[in-house]
């Protein structure tokens, strides 16, 4: 790891201040699951740490009937899964929060954190940059490509959004509040998120001298929601495939639906198709079965990555299912 200076503030603003070294080279830490991580192989080398732990307006987490959830960047997953609203209201945030299987990232792991986490693409992780590129060729798409995306992948980029609140947080429609040298901004969470089109180009929407504050999640409401994730072991490891559902209900109808994707595509990924589908209609297994098929619709997997596919089915059925409260 390379040597780097260390800030410490106690307010939003210094921190803002903090990060607006010269060139960029400063890097937010938050839990340091990810930063860390990345500054020992050094992918990250920032010149100055800045950390977050000690500015109170990035913590807790708040309920209000008429405003809805206002979780605090720097809530640990811990404190997200012990609140009696999230358990009660936001289910998919608990199932979410659950699958995440280390006691150690429970702890010291944050919501913030998570969102803005970088890509787990193992070239990335290499060194070889976003687009993962060497002699103008992708080295994804000619090597090793089977945790790779399936949507949204038409080019240059190939890894997969690896937030597990992400999906959950967008289809409960979710905003985030960004603080930066111009003060505030609220943006809708799924604009955090974007596609590099070319090198230098980052895969979150904050300038070097933004953090994340706070998520706001509208009232739940009549809204059922529910995760289902796909792993290939029950150890610490990221999905295979996610999808978080959303059911707007009037009685046992569905009004309206919200369905997202995660580790399928460079964002969070909506199904739009199948989010029609469901409109005005009794959730059964078959009519969620013919919704996870409308899901998948128009995937591209790569050579290595086809397994994808039947999961990300497989994943919004039972989603679908478990937000209408049936056995899966």
């Amino acid at each position: 790891m390379r040597a780097f200076e260390y800030a410490n503030p106690t307010t939003v603003s210094d921190a803002v201040k903090a990060l607006a070294v010269e060139g960029g080279s400063a890097a937010a830490l938050a839990g340091g699951t990810d930063l860390l991580s990345l500054m020992k192989d050094s992918v990250e080398t920032p010149k100055q740490v800045v950390n977050l732990k000690s500015i109170k307006e990035l913590q807790g987490i708040s309920h209000d009937a008429k405003k809805g959830l206002r979780i605090g960047a720097m809530a640990t997953l811990d404190e997200l899964m012990q609140n009696s609203k999230v358990k009660q209201e936001y289910p998919s945030l608990i199932q979410a929060a659950d699958g995440v299987r280390s006691p150690q990232i429970h702890t010291v792991g944050t919501v913030g954190g998570d969102l803005c986490q970088r890509p787990h693409c193992w070239y990335y992780r290499n060194g070889y940059g976003l687009l993962a590129m060497q002699n103008g060729k992708s080295m994804v798409t000619e090597g090793d490509n089977r945790y790779h995306a399936i949507f949204g992948n038409s080019g240059p980029a190939y890894f997969v959004n690896p937030s597990s609140f992400a999906p959950v947080l967008i289809a409960l429609g979710a905003k985030v509040r960004i603080a930066g040298p111009q003060g505030n901004r609220e943006i809708p969470l799924a604009e955090l998120y974007r596609t590099p089109a070319k090198d230098g180009e980052k895969e979150l929407a904050l300038a070097p001298n933004e953090i994340l504050v706070e998520i706001q999640v509208p009232p739940a409401g009549r809204i059922r929601n529910a995760t289902y994730e796909v792993r290939q072991k029950e150890a610490l490891d990221w999905p295979l495939v996610t999808a978080a559902a959303a059911l707007e209900m009037d009685g046992k109808t569905v009004k309206s639906a919200r369905i997202v994707l995660g580790h399928v595509a460079p964002v969070p990924w909506a199904a739009k198709d199948a989010e029609a589908l469901l409109a005005g209609k009794t959730v059964t297994e078959s009519l969620a079965d013919q919704v996870g098929e409308a899901a998948v619709k128009g995937a591209k997997p790569l050579s290595r990555n086809g397994y994808k596919v039947r999961l990300a089915r497989v994943a919004v059925k039972r989603a679908i299912m478990r937000a209408a409260g049936m056995e899966v």
